[in-house]
């Protein structure tokens, strides 16, 4: 149907100008709504009730469909039918009083702090190679980079004065990162030293670099991180993801606010980041059951 295409496409125009999100979301949203769209028949998406998106989220719940991914269709519904109320192309929106299907929390794979200083002491500093990677980690630790964002690391994005690091994230939105005093430490010698020795006389924008003069993969440092795992004794399913979860937890097991968590990690949005509470809840829990006399 001709309206409900131009619907769409006006509406991921919109989001697109005002939120700056990635393409990836553009599409994500585009390809939820056309399901919406295809499960009406021809109607119009702009002469829907409230009981049409209950039908249809229902319909999604019959045909066994996980709740995670009926959510995600109707957070883009809420959005889009936002949108259409904002402009004036609808009197109410029918998504307003639709909740979520209720989604069990996962909680993130986590180091305790001994593990990370384990993992942190793993490498070989001694060797250029090693080196580098005892750098790495300690940024990745001391940051909660995405891993993404710590392999595409370039020099220009580092102030060695300010102690800090300019990130470009998801939906192309600036933040500045503190980076601490000890990884930065580990960071300029990396720079002074074992990087120029890596590096021997080649050119490279990028601050983790190999030994063929390229610049740090994820999936190369994937690898880096289950080695150093396995010889830290840590036994457990571990990725460069997980210290970025260990920098949240360990944060807010130390008294940092959500919010503060939340912008340091680079979410958009808080009740992304509020996962994390559930983690510092439970920690909270096994100090409790460990040291009271009555625990």
């Amino acid at each position: 149907m001709t309206e409900n295409s131009e619907l769409i496409d006006a509406f991921l125009d919109a989001v697109w100008v005002e939120a700056g999100l990635s393409q990836n979301t553009l599409a994500a949203y585009g390809s939820d709504l056309a399901l919406f769209a295809k499960w009406l028949k021809q109607r119009s998406l702009a002469d829907v009730t409230a009981a049409d998106i209950s039908a249809f989220m229902g319909f999604r719940y019959d045909q066994g469909i996980e709740p995670r991914s009926s959510a995600r269709i109707l957070s883009s519904l809420k959005r889009f039918y936002g949108y259409l109320h904002r402009e004036g192309m609808i009197d109410t929106d029918p998504t307003e009083h639709i909740d979520a299907p209720h989604i069990a929390v996962k909680l993130p794979d986590s180091l305790s702090e001994s593990d990370v200083e384990a993992l942190l002491a793993a490498p070989d500093i001694d060797t250029a190679l090693g080196f580098r990677d005892r750098a790495m980690l300690e940024m990745l630790y001391a940051t909660g980079l995405r891993v993404s964002e710590l392999v595409g690391l370039k020099l220009e994005q580092l102030s060695l004065i300010q102690g800090c690091i300019r990130i470009t994230g998801k939906g192309d939105k600036e933040r500045l990162v503190p980076v601490g005093e000890e990884a930065m430490d580990w960071i300029e010698q990396y720079l002074a030293g074992a990087r120029l020795d890596i590096l021997s006389g080649r050119h490279n924008d990028f601050v983790f670099v190999t030994r063929r003069g390229k610049h740090m993969t994820r999936q190369a440092f994937w690898h880096i991180i289950k080695r150093y795992a396995g010889k830290a004794g840590i036994d457990k399913a571990l990725s460069p993801h997980t210290l970025r979860h260990a920098f949240a937890t360990h944060l807010l097991n130390h008294g940092a606010d959500l919010r503060v968590v939340q912008l340091l990690l680079g979410h958009s949005d808080l009740s992304t980041t509020q996962i994390y509470t559930h983690i510092a809840r439970e920690r909270l829990k096994e100090l409790h059951q460990k040291h009271h006399p009555r625990g």
